[in-house]
């Protein structure tokens, strides 16, 4: 109910404070496994993309706003979970294993944080990739083009579902899980072209 509750307000908000323009929203698929993946730009991308679809979308958060209470039930309402960043985090993986085993949707940002302004592109993190290579999840890019500031222009294209396509019973080394989210990360900003 929360989440629902949530996705509503950040619709009226991006309603009232910004110009958005959403394309593609007829791609997003209702229902099996889904890893929602979006380039990032502010704190405010999750519900600004989120808000619009149509399930609930699960986020991996940064494990420090566990640790504030008012946060911590708002977040873990909102279907996240906790994320030691910068180090390998074995549960978080299970959690986003077992959430799309389940047929779940999961948000996450490639390129594992927030670009700022003016900033080339930050190479992205492998983690996209290898939940789908071991879930066989479909992957939906998502991208997010303009600015936050108040009143201006802002468009979300959801671009088209795609499964990684890698030959069957082949052990995908790391630098191939690059080049997956390489190629993702070029899918995402060409949408912008759209």
């Amino acid at each position: 109910m929360m989440y629902r509750f949530v996705a509503f307000i950040a619709r009226i908000f991006f309603l009232l404070f910004y110009r958005v323009e959403y394309k593609g929203l007829e791609n997003i698929p209702k229902s099996g496994a889904l890893i929602v993946t979006c380039n990032h730009i502010s704190l405010l991308d999750m519900f600004l993309f989120a808000s619009r679809m149509p399930r609930k979308i699960h986020f991996m958060a940064k494990k420090e706003l566990f640790s504030i209470p008012i946060i911590n039930i708002i977040i873990k309402s909102l279907g996240a979970y906790p994320v030691n960043r910068g180090h390998g985090d074995r549960n978080a993986g299970k959690v986003t294993l077992q959430l799309l085993s389940e047929d779940k949707a999961v948000g996450i940002f490639p390129e594992g944080t927030r670009r700022k302004k003016n900033q080339k592109r930050i190479r992205p993190k492998v983690g996209a990739a290898l939940f789908a290579l071991q879930s066989g999840a479909h992957i939906l890019p998502v991208g997010i083009f303009g600015s936050y500031r108040i009143f201006s222009k802002l468009k979300v294209v959801y671009g088209k579902p795609y499964i990684i396509d890698f030959p069957d019973g082949e052990k995908a080394t790391k630098e191939d899980m690059q080049k997956m989210v390489d190629d993702l990360m070029e899918i995402i900003y060409s949408l912008d072209e759209d």
